[in-house]
């Protein structure tokens, strides 16, 4: 088994820069990003926060409440709210499982199908615009780079989440 590497020192406290960390300018991307795609939805009267959900429904990532909250970071609460402004857009309809009544789907309709029909192409042009003067390669290496920081990320939660869970206590009898 290869053994890890000690990660590279990038960043010292007494120099660092908010404005030069990868986290700073991958946020103001982001919000960059998601400004433009929210002037492109504004034919749709979608804002940032609710093309997200409606395109998860629509592709597929999602069909409950509870894996759309879950698939968009949000609690039962928030996603609840969300939901309810959509459902007075019309773009979609909450509908009880008729299997297990504690289970809510949420079902897209007739006019939430076309508005979410429309994303992947603005999605597409925005990000496209933003990737201006790359090469194939180059994208293919900025992804790489980006995935490579995900998993890192994903690695550290899933280390915090195991030191935070419960040990078993030699001393407890079972």
């Amino acid at each position: 088994m290869k053994k890890a590497s000690p990660p590279c020192v990038f960043y010292a406290a007494e120099s660092y820069r908010p404005e030069d960390s990868v986290g700073y300018l991958m946020r103001q991307i982001l919000n960059r990003v998601g400004h433009e795609i929210e002037r492109q939805l504004a034919h749709t009267d979608l804002t940032n926060a609710q093309w997200i959900p409606l395109f998860k429904l629509y592709s597929g990532q999602a069909s409950t409440v509870a894996e759309l909250a879950r698939e968009c970071h949000l609690d039962a609460g928030a996603m609840t709210r969300m939901l309810d402004r959509l459902e007075t857009k019309g773009l979609c309809k909450r509908v009880r499982s008729e299997t297990d009544r504690r289970v809510v789907n949420i079902e897209l309709t007739a006019a939430g199908t076309q508005s979410a029909s429309d994303i992947p192409e603005i999605l597409s042009g925005v990000q496209n615009a933003h990737l201006a003067g790359f090469s194939p390669e180059e994208f293919e290496t900025l992804r790489e780079f980006l995935r490579r920081i995900l998993n890192n990320a994903q690695s550290i939660a899933d280390l915090a989440h195991d030191s935070n869970a419960p040990k078993d206590n030699p001393h407890d009898a079972s």
